[in-house]
């Protein structure tokens, strides 16, 4: 059996004790949860600030933590199972569980509660929030500030239309292994899109196509696959995509964007899904 390494928290000299007997390694351990307290931080492949980024973590977001060494821990996203290397200064002892999540495309939150005192952030949507305090329109978050409550949804309540919250992220840059409201790619867009409307969904797009069923004739939230990308039906004919030609999210004419695979030998979808 050959197990994806992206999402197995293993290596030749450790992995994670729940995959003892699955997986060789000269040792096993428990990882132990940690929580993002900034707004994103970055995933790497290695533990080197100019490593690829492969993910993000969102704020409030579990970390399985394995192993930390020379400022970086290596460990597992809880939310979409990537692994990877986290720095450890954006990371701390994981608290209570998320009582809400930000439900506005991005938000801030602030040192009081007044719109007046220092912000912090911006967090984006579907950062994770335990409430611990209130005072009148503001709730106050562990690790963070006070933020609008109107900009949190209660763990539970979820949008319905993953291509409105594809369209409220128009215009934010492209950015390769992003998954915030300030920077995103293609496959994290629609994973993102999907999680506000209570949907996991993993995080690559050869993840993500082995994901739902054929779709025979296409409608609005389908998702349209090439290699490498993926891309979210608007209508029957439009797609909204985070995209390096646009370096944006944009929306545009499926003929449009299959003319220009093609000449730039992408070539045709691989699949048409419906999730």
């Amino acid at each position: 059996m050959s197990l994806d390494p992206r999402v197995t928290l293993a290596r030749g000299d450790l992995a994670s004790r729940a995959l003892e007997g699955v997986v060789p390694a000269k040792a096993y351990a428990d990882p132990r949860p940690m929580t993002a307290i900034v707004p994103a931080a970055a995933l790497r492949r290695a533990a080197d600030p100019w490593s690829e980024q492969v993910d993000q973590l969102l704020f409030g977001e579990v970390f399985e933590v394995l192993e930390e060494a020379d400022g970086y821990a290596w460990g597992q996203a809880r939310r979409d199972g990537y692994v990877g290397f986290v720095e450890t200064g954006v990371l701390a002892p994981a608290g209570p569980p998320a009582t809400h999540r930000v439900a506005a495309i991005r938000t801030y939150a602030f040192a009081e509660p007044s719109i007046k005192s220092r912000a912090l952030g911006p967090y984006s949507i579907n950062s994770l929030v335990a409430v611990e305090a209130r005072e009148g329109r503001f709730a106050k978050a562990a690790n963070s500030g006070w933020f609008i409550e109107a900009h949190l949804a209660p763990i539970g309540m979820f949008e319905t239309d993953p291509v409105a919250v594809a369209e409220r992220f128009l215009g934010a840059p492209y950015l390769w292994g992003g998954r915030e409201s300030l920077g995103v790619d293609c496959s994290g867009l629609v994973q993102q899109a999907l999680l506000a409307c209570g949907k996991a969904f993993p995080r690559d797009t050869d993840q993500q196509e082995a994901v739902g069923e054929p779709a025979e004739t296409l409608a609005r939230g389908d998702l349209v696959f090439w290699t490498g990308h993926v891309a979210m039906m608007l209508d029957a004919t439009r797609i909204i995509h985070a995209n390096a030609f646009h370096m944006a999210t944009a929306i545009e004419p499926l003929a449009q964007t299959r003319a220009r695979y093609l000449a730039n030998g992408v070539g045709e979808p691989t699949a048409y899904r419906r999730v």
